[in-house]
């Protein structure tokens, strides 16, 4: 995007929140009209209150007066309360329904991105953005965008009324609003020069909080000399001093600003006391001018307030606005559906950062339909990185990945979704009952379904001795729950969702051996028929496999079934050899030297 293009956009970014209202935009404006008159008939109580000592000092007040011009100041305030009331309804509809337009679109853009555009952002400052920023939309938006409009439009009013008092009245009231305005515009440009810097401080403190939390078991077990540790309290240490510092920097000129620009009775009482002594105006006349000056007093301090809110606004949409930049996969507007669910990688070629260097270098491998392949090979040789762009968590960086025929990046991100089943070794629980943990994998699935699945997964037995059995909240048992226990469940959720492709990375790292056999038969029953891809460091799992391949180094160095391995592969056999003495070692059997 061209500079120019960005700068336009940024101007027009109060039209870029409205898109995400759902809608609902059109009903602001509707919200400012209301607060506009709720401000207006907030005026006319003054006029009542002119016209009553008016009547009073001619000598012509009597009961109806009193009672004629009370009701009419009752009833136009009660029209204020009522409008204003309606306004901010509005306003606050229209405001949550852009928060939940920006959340569920920075969702939807996580799950079109590639992982690694979602890495680069840390978790601190993705919670900071989705829940911390996003929320700070609200307050203005509710209250500045149709109150502020109301409040610009109150002194105009006023200031004509008090012109058509007296002209020199109504220049009085704002004789000390220029210098109010100068110190209010040094404010925002000392305060504009640091914002940038407290939105990055902010977002870091959020972020190392979070890994700090996250780590806290760790922190615990070494105490308050760990590096997380130090770095947790730096972080909110340096956040202090630089917020201490910076409104330090505004102290004077904020002061000053606010002593200032509301200050309408400064020049206004003595110019009126002036014209009332030359019989320019009348007593009753000079009252109304100073309620009148008095009303400008509340919408000017108003003001100050919502433009510091505004420009905030302004700043939170436009840093939400780069993460709604980032680069997404690209999907077709016409995808095709593939015919067989065989799968051909082709000269393929991966990196995860280009200053780090290729991890793949021209991969070359096909998955019929139907059959058991599995990916072995010394840590760090790309078996993993294959098994996510299998599943298009990234786009290749060169070559292809077919599936039926069809490039992966032809296909709709919820159509490949729908063909491919992934389990991994680092297993998440959604903070829901374990019955709902497991009906992801289909979610119309019925609760028989789902305890099928469980049953096959090997999981029943541990989730009714849970609290509330498949009720129990993850969140809950996830503190009851072993890595081998989590790793079933996630098992269970994908032979529910039962799809054509299986990927399978140290699926099951964590089982203890009593129920490794019985998931390994389950697995092998519910994948006949389906492509299926297993990673795998105990090769004595995949033994069986219709097609072993060894990568190396992002290279493909063998393939072939066990025995062709054995027979032709030395890296391969002495991993095996090394996986078979691992089997057989125990700490009670090694001898002393």
């Amino acid at each position: 995007m061209s500079s120019n293009a960005e700068v336009k956009k940024r101007n027009n970014w109060f039209g870029t929140m409205l898109s995400y209202a759902k809608g609902s935009g059109g009903r602001l404006a509707v919200s400012v009209i209301f607060s506009m008159i709720s401000l207006c008939a907030g005026l006319v109580p003054f006029f009542c209150v002119y016209r009553i000592l008016d009547l009073y000092i001619s000598g012509m007040l009597d009961g109806t007066g009193i009672t004629k011009w009370s009701l009419i100041a009752a009833g136009m305030y009660l029209l204020k309360i009522v409008c204003f009331g309606i306004s901010t309804g509005i306003s606050h509809y229209v405001a949550f329904n852009v928060l939940e337009g920006m959340r569920l679109k920075v969702a939807d853009l996580f799950l079109r991105a590639p992982l690694g555009e979602v890495y680069s952002h840390s978790i601190g400052e993705i919670k900071g953005i989705i829940v911390d920023k996003i929320e700070d939309i609200e307050p203005p938006l509710a209250h500045v965008v149709p109150e502020g409009a109301g409040h610009i439009l109150l002194p105009i009013i006023s200031f004509i009324a008090l012109a058509i008092i007296d002209i020199r009245m109504a220049l009085a009231a704002l004789a000390a609003f220029p210098f109010g305005l100068i110190f209010m515009i040094l404010t925002f440009v000392i305060s504009g020069k640091n914002m940038t810097k407290y939105q990055e401080a902010n977002a870091h403190m959020s972020s190392v909080i979070v890994e700090y939390v996250e780590g806290i078991e760790v922190i615990k077990a070494f105490g308050k000399s760990g590096v997380s540790y130090e770095k947790f309290a730096g972080s909110i240490k340096s956040y202090r001093d630089f917020v201490i510092k910076w409104l330090e920097s505004t102290w004077f000129t904020m002061k000053m600003a606010f002593a200032f620009m509301p200050a309408t009775l400064l020049g206004m009482v003595p110019i009126s006391v002036y014209l009332v002594s030359k019989g320019d105006i009348t007593v009753s006349q000079m009252a109304l001018g100073v309620m009148l000056a008095m009303s400008m007093v509340v919408s000017m301090a108003k003001l100050e307030i919502f433009s510091n809110g505004l420009r905030q606004m302004e700043y939170t949409v436009n840093e939400i606005q780069k993460l709604f930049d980032m680069k997404l996969l690209s999907e077709p507007e016409k995808e095709s559906k593939p015919k067989s669910y065989t799968i051909e990688m082709k000269n393929v070629h991966f990196t995860y950062d280009p200053e780090e260097g290729e991890v793949l270098h021209g991969i070359d491998l096909v998955l019929k339909e139907g059959s058991f392949t599995a990916l072995v090979g010394p840590s760090g040789g790309g078996k993993s990185t294959v098994a996510k762009l299998i599943a298009r968590f990234w786009d290749v960086s060169e070559g292809s990945i077919k599936i039926g025929g069809i490039d992966i990046r032809d296909m709709k991100i919820t159509s490949l979704a729908d063909l491919v089943s992934f389990v991994t070794q680092d297993n998440f629980l959604f903070s829901c009952s374990i019955m709902e943990n497991i009906r992801l994998g289909k979610p119309g699935a019925t609760d028989e379904e789902v305890k099928q699945a469980a049953r096959a997964a090997c999981c029943e037995e541990f989730i009714l001795k849970l609290p509330d059995g498949y009720n129990t909240s993850a969140g809950e048992a996830g503190k009851r729950l072993s890595g081998g226990e989590r790793q079933r469940i996630a098992i269970a959720r994908m032979m529910l969702k039962n799809a054509p492709i299986i990927i399978l990375d140290e699926a099951t790292a964590f089982t203890d051996p009593e129920n490794e056999t019985k998931l390994q038969e389950s697995i092998a029953n519910l994948t006949k028929g389906k492509t299926l891809l297993v990673i795998a460091h105990r090769l004595s799992t995949i033994k069986n496999a219709d097609n072993i391949v060894l990568l190396n180094d992002g290279r493909i160095e063998a393939s072939g079934d066990q025995e062709k391995l054995l027979a032709g592969s030395p890296l391969y056999q002495r991993m095996w050899q090394a996986h078979i003495g691992a089997r057989n070692w125990a700490a009670g059997n090694v001898k002393e030297a």
